[in-house]
């Protein structure tokens, strides 16, 4: 990553394949998979692994906790980032009258725990304008009932990403509400700046390299009341083993209370590396040595007859970029032929962009991409 020797030695498999689609699925360096291997040679051990495995845990711990600006003990790991959510929407214990306010280019998971039909709370959505949402258009659904306002702060739809200040601003100005931000499409990627948000979310098998089967939850100690998730386990509770076990449960504050159970030691592993790796590498020189290959694909897709759906503005992009194409299934299919990797989902192509890629990716794909479009004939 970022040098062609290091590209080399930890990424073997991309030798000869262009693969634009981290924001689906990251490629592990070769230290994540030696992690996992440490952990079947700890699993081993039995009882006297454990403790290895919890040191893994505080460790992850302290890596996320770098990242999001937080202290370790704000942070919470659960399975997924669609667990924390669901287990956020148990902590708000929402009401009748209560507002949520989810986006139109959110991932389903931020969105869809308000959506259910027991969730008593009203959902507004606050929509984009030409690929980007608007803090002027957030101000018109905050009021006194908001409860909530939920938001990526890159988006998975376009690579849209969120001038994050104005939003806290704006939330603040104008209603009482909480701010829960999923950073699963920044994390690792980009420096962060959460400050002022309430609830921080991210999945960990894209842009930080790690495995499936982890949740990385941040809450700030002053609002750990309002994310106290009252959900039956033992990992989340105080006292689960006491005399009073069959009496009371009574949830860990915060982020805590979001590890209801056994921690996935295997992932955990795994996120620790993929951590390790970027933070190692440098999250700032990652995003330093990507944004001229971004900015070079958004000039190339320009070019070509596609819908662009991503933002043309430099400050609202970060590693994502997405257009439309009536031929795009068969245009996936040419790429693949090339092994060229990029997602496609109902007509919309995606390309993601990581310290791992270079300038000859974003060359070859476009060329190979032009290519295609000539092949299928015109739209």
């Amino acid at each position: 990553m970022l040098t062609a020797a290091s590209r080399r030695d930890s990424f073997p498999t991309l030798a000869g394949m262009t693969y634009l689609n981290t924001a689906a699925e990251g490629i592990p360096p070769l230290a994540v998979g030696e992690a996992l291997a440490e952990y079947f040679r700890d699993k081993q051990l039995g009882m006297d692994g454990r403790d290895r495995h919890f040191a893994q845990l505080d460790a992850v711990k302290v890596l996320t906790a770098r990242l999001y600006g937080l202290s370790p003990e704000e942070i919470g790991v659960c399975s997924c980032s669609s667990e924390a959510y669901n287990l956020a929407a148990l902590a708000l214990r929402l009401k009748p009258g209560d507002e949520v306010v989810i986006n139109d280019l959110d991932f389903p998971a931020g969105a869809t725990p308000w959506l259910q039909a027991d969730c008593p709370a009203t959902v507004k959505v606050w929509r984009a304008r030409e690929g980007a949402l608007r803090v002027e258009d957030l101000a018109v659904l905050l009021g006194p009932r908001t409860r909530l306002v939920t938001t990526s702060l890159v988006s998975f739809y376009n690579g849209f990403r969120l001038a994050l200040g104005p939003v806290v601003e704006m939330v603040r100005a104008r209603s009482s509400a909480l701010l829960a931000v999923d950073v699963t499409q920044a994390l690792g990627r980009i420096p962060l700046d959460l400050r002022g948000v309430d609830l921080i979310v991210s999945s960990t098998h894209k842009w930080i390299l790690a495995s499936h089967g982890g949740g990385l939850v941040g809450v700030p100690s002053e609002r750990a009341d309002a994310w106290t998730v009252p959900a039956g386990g033992w990992f989340n509770l105080q006292d689960a083993f006491g005399e009073h076990r069959f009496e009371v449960a009574r949830s860990q504050p915060g982020a805590a209370s979001f590890s209801v159970g056994m921690p996935n030691f295997p992932a955990v592993y795994a996120i620790r590396a993929g951590l390790e790796y970027v933070q190692n590498v440098g999250v700032d020189r990652i995003a330093e040595a990507c944004r001229p290959l971004v900015l070079a694909c958004l000039e190339g897709l320009s070019k070509l007859p596609v819908t662009l759906l991503s933002p043309r503005r430099e400050e609202e992009l970060v590693g994502i970029l997405a257009f439309r194409h009536p031929a795009a299934d068969e245009i996936q299919h040419r790429l693949r032929a090339k092994d060229i990797h990029v997602m496609v989902s109902a007509g919309r192509v995606r390309v993601a962009l990581h310290g791992y890629n270079t300038m000859d990716d974003v060359e070859r794909f476009l060329f190979e991409l032009d290519s295609a479009i000539v092949s299928v004939g015109p739209a």
